[in-house]
C-alpha cells in the first residue's frame, strides 16, 4: 500500500467529474487499499478517488470510532431519498483541511454500488453515513462542500487554502 497526494482546494482538478469503473479489477482494488491508508492516515471518515487525482467513481468509508470498518463503493449512486428532511451537519473535508461548514442533506437514502467483488449491491443508509456517502458522490460529480456554503465565505477559504499552500 503507499500514499496518494491529496489536492487541495481550489485545485481545478477537483471539479472533474469521475468516469465509471465498470469492472472491478487489480487496478480498483489497489487503488481502494491506497485510498483507505490515505484517508486514515489524514484522520478522514471518507475519500473520493477524485481528490487523489484518479478520476474514476470509487470512494472509500470508516465511519467505526476505532476504524475498524472500511467501506468500498465503486460506482456508486443515490437511487432515492428515503427521508426528504434535510439536517444539517458540520462537514469537513480531507481537500479543504482546516475548516468545517455546516451542510444540509437528507438523513436517509438508499445508494446502489459495486462491491470489491464486483457485485452490485443496494443499501439503505442514514444519518452519518448518509452524509458521507452524498459528500463522497459529490466528489465524484464535481462539486464540493464548499458549493453549499456563501460565495464570500468560499473565496475567504479558497483565499486562506491558496496563502498557505505558498
Amino acid at each position: 500500500m503507499s500514499l496518494l497526494k491529496i489536492l487541495i482546494f481550489p485545485d481545478p482538478r477537483l471539479r472533474t467529474v469521475a468516469e465509471p469503473v465498470g469492472v472491478v479489477d487489480e487496478s480498483i482494488k489497489k487503488l481502494s487499499e491506497d485510498m483507505l491508508e490515505t484517508m486514515y492516515e489524514g484522520s478522514g471518515i471518507g475519500l473520493a478517488a477524485t481528490q487523489v487525482n484518479i478520476h474514476k467513481r470509487v470512494f472509500v468509508i470508516d465511519i467505526s470510532p476505532d476504524k475498524t470498518e472500511p467501506r468500498v463503493f465503486i460506482d456508486p449512486e443515490i437511487v432515492e431519498i428515503l427521508n426528504p428532511e434535510k439536517k444539517s451537519y458540520s462537514e469537513g473535508c480531507l481537500s479543504i483541511p482546516g475548516f468545517y461548514e455546516e451542510v444540509k442533506r437528507p438523513s436517509k437514502v438508499k445508494v446502489s454500488f459495486t462491491d470489491l467483488n464486483g457485485q452490485r449491491q443496494m443499501d439503505e443508509i442514514e444519518d452519518l453515513m448518509a452524509v458521507v456517502v452524498q459528500h463522497e458522490i459529490d466528489h465524484l460529480n464535481g462539486k464540493l462542500m464548499v458549493d453549499f456554503i456563501s460565495s464570500v465565505k468560499r473565496e475567504m477559504i479558497r483565499k486562506k487554502l491558496l496563502k498557505t499552500k505558498v
